[in-house]
């Protein structure tokens, strides 16, 4: 049946209109493969203007790693034209005028038929397609988690990929906000750790409750991801008015997990509603489990380079040393205060009682002391020990750790001279010694500790230290032993016992480590270690460390001049536990200071903008979850470059961090204190503070 147009209608006419309202993207392009005519949907396509594309050549569209290839086609096709539907092939790209790239079919019309040595070429973007659109976006967000693999690996610092994640879960699911929420160690509260369009009432560093009426909380609580399609609607928990002000209505988050506990939650935000989806849970989830992967690798990298430390100090020391000194300064503190209470004073019998308790809690100090001593993790320098008030302390300490069934026997010999040594180095491998003596005892025994001097190392070991040292002539040395009544050691035995990580202990009781880092200790400070040992007798293991020389002996330096707390001094406190808080403000202002205390460096902040003109700085280092002291001090002293600044830390660690970074005119103090202590490190850092 043959169909005309009515006479008031023109058929090029029309065909112009059908070219231009057309959906698709329609180019017709001649023989030599020049464009003569396209519509407006190839404009929007392609990125050109309708002018623009008039007159290019369809190879411009094609990408340069694939134009030669095209070139091939086309030129095969214009001897041979016919037509080709969409469909046939799903993998064509087409280069838009900007050099991106937009995934394409492409559907060839010949107009031979008609005569005109033209085709038409329709386009279609296939991106718009949902299950096109789907595995683009799956394959867009696999790309992400693998970029954030590589970053995992590469970086050693986990606070780095902290940093990173929120902006890439953001840049990714292209939403608006990110935040990644930790757990503090009471798994109370959040704090927020890192983040990207955070909202004012949860800004960096903030600190949260972990109850389920927040959503981290409710993450925390169910361990499962939770989706938020609408906050406006929202009835699990309560979102913040913040958010929905900010137009974030919609959100996801997931727990991070490490070894099946739940350690901090990644949360992402958007403004457009029932933004996330299944895909979107499984690319967070990704994302997570990376990070808590990495935060868990960081944990156990810390603890292999810790091993080599003692295993019963380790279990002594820790989190729980920083807690212990802040106990120490209190009790230290208001014992110190009641002391000068006039009620006191006047009674002989409670000045008794408080010294008694004042000497208990100074002797609690240096066992602390001694203790975190081990866990050091700079290598102290050498020095003359005095071996003799050294072993005195250490039996001191073994009678109190050690197993009550064994009995500890020291035999020093008073004019003993000193050994050159690391203090520190010196008391971990004696301790390790003694450990050794403990485990070969299980049902209790004696533990002789013995020192003397000696001219010279015995004449079996000369010839090994003087190849290792060039040393031609005998030199005097200390001879430290310990001896134990335990089970002995085979000759086999004894043949390894220097070995790393040999070790006759039963699985999960020894690294193999102890003897080894003894002997390497030994060796380092120019001296040597023996056995003596018989199976079913015990054991002696002597230490042979060198005497440092008596000539030209270093006088001491001059005692400092006294400096005084300069009277009316305005003093800033940060200081988290309440307690120890309240006790150093009694310091000060009993030394006539003008105190002004705050919990946290957050708050300490909010007061210095406020307008609280201070001249010292008194911060502890930790400072709970939130900002700590030495990030606090730094941006104090920055805005306020005549400010003193004092660090003080229960945590020894922290101190020798803090020594290594802070500058000189900064003083560290080392809880617990007293009031004493406190005056000398003002009086001290008050005339060095710049001004």
């Amino acid at each position: 049946m043959n169909h005309h147009l009515p006479p008031e209608l023109d058929q090029v006419s029309v065909f112009q209109s059908i070219f231009k309202a057309y959906p698709d993207a329609l180019l017709l392009v001649d023989g030599g493969g020049m464009i003569v005519m396209s519509n407006p949907a190839a404009t929007e396509l392609l990125g050109y203007g309708l002018d623009e594309l008039v007159g290019l050549a369809v190879d411009a569209l094609v990408p340069d790693a694939i134009r030669p290839r095209h070139a091939n086609y086309r030129q095969a096709y214009s001897h041979k034209p016919h037509a080709r539907p969409m469909g046939t092939q799903m993998d064509l790209v087409a280069k838009r005028k900007d050099g991106s790239e937009v995934m394409v079919e492409i559907a060839l019309s010949p107009l031979k038929d008609l005569g005109l040595p033209y085709v038409v070429t329709a386009i279609r973007g296939i991106g718009a397609y949902p299950r096109v659109k789907q595995a683009l976006q799956r394959a867009r967000y696999s790309d992400y988690v693998a970029r954030l693999g590589r970053l995992a690996v590469d970086m050693r610092d986990p606070q780095e990929l902290m940093q990173e994640v929120p902006v890439m879960a953001t840049d990714a699911l292209q939403v608006e906000s990110s935040a990644v929420y930790l757990l503090d160690s009471s798994r109370l509260h959040f704090h927020v750790a890192s983040g990207v369009g955070l909202v004012g009432e949860e800004p960096l560093h903030a600190r949260i409750p972990s109850t389920p009426d927040r959503m981290p909380g409710h993450v925390l609580a169910n361990h499962a991801p939770v989706l938020v399609h609408d906050g406006r609607t929202e009835k699990r928990f309560s979102v913040l008015p913040a958010y929905l002000e900010a137009g974030l209505i919609s959100g996801l988050a997931v727990p991070l997990t490490d070894r099946g506990r739940t350690v901090g939650v990644l949360v992402v935000r958007s403004k457009q509603a029932a933004r996330f989806g299944d895909d979107e849970i499984r690319f967070l989830e990704s994302v997570g489990n990376l990070l808590a992967s990495t935060l868990q690798r960081a944990q156990t990298e810390e603890a292999l380079r810790h091993s080599q430390r003692l295993d019963s100090v380790g279990q002594l020391t820790g989190g729980i040393a920083h807690d212990f000194n802040n106990l120490l300064t209190v009790i230290q503190g208001n014992l110190q205060v009641l002391e000068e209470l006039p009620a006191i004073t006047a009674d002989p019998h409670a000045q008794q009682l408080l010294g008694a308790a004042l000497r208990a809690g100074k002797r609690s100090a240096e066992l602390t002391s001694k203790l975190l001593a081990f866990s050091r993790r700079q290598v102290l320098q050498p020095g003359r020990v005095d071996v003799v008030a050294q072993l005195y302390s250490l039996a001191d300490m073994l009678r109190r750790t050690l197993d009550q069934r064994i009995q500890i026997s020291l035999e020093v010999d008073e004019s003993c001279p000193p050994c050159l040594a690391d203090p520190g180095q010196l008391e971990a491998a004696l301790l390790n010694l003694a450990i050794n003596a403990r485990d070969a005892m299980p049902d209790g025994g004696t533990l002789t500790i013995a020192c003397k001097g000696c001219d010279a190392l015995p004449s079996d070991l000369q010839p090994e230290v003087a190849d290792a040292e060039g040393l031609s002539t005998p030199q005097p040395c200390v001879q430290i032993s310990l001896t134990d009544t335990g089970t002995g050691m085979s000759e086999e035995v004894k043949k390894r016992a220097f070995e790393p990580f040999f070790t006759t202990k039963e699985a999960g009781r020894g690294t193999g480590l102890g003897l080894s880092t003894v002997y390497g200790f030994a060796r380092q400070s120019r001296g040597a270690v023996a056995i003596d040992s018989t199976v079913g007798v015990g054991t002696t293991l002597t230490l042979y460390i060198p005497a440092p020389p008596q000539e030209n002996e270093p006088e001491l330096p001059p005692a400092a001049s006294t400096h005084l707390v300069p009277v009316g001094l305005r003093v800033i406190l940060v200081e988290d536990d309440a307690e120890v808080r309240a006790v150093v403000q009694r310091f000060l202002e009993a030394l006539g200071c003008q105190v002004t205390p705050f919990a946290s460096a957050e708050e300490a902040l909010i007061g210095f903008d406020a307008g609280e003109d201070a001249q010292l700085l008194l911060t502890d280092i930790a400072l709970g979850p939130g900002m700590r002291g030495m990030e606090l001090a730094k941006m104090a002293q920055a805005r306020w470059p005549a400010l003193a600044i004092i660090l003080m830390s229960g945590f020894s660690s922290e101190l020798l961090d803090a020594n290594r970074d802070a500058p000189e005119h900064w003083e560290l103090l080392q809880k617990p204190y007293g009031r004493d202590e406190l005056a000398n490190a003002i009086a001290k850092v008050t005339s060095a503070s710049p001004h």
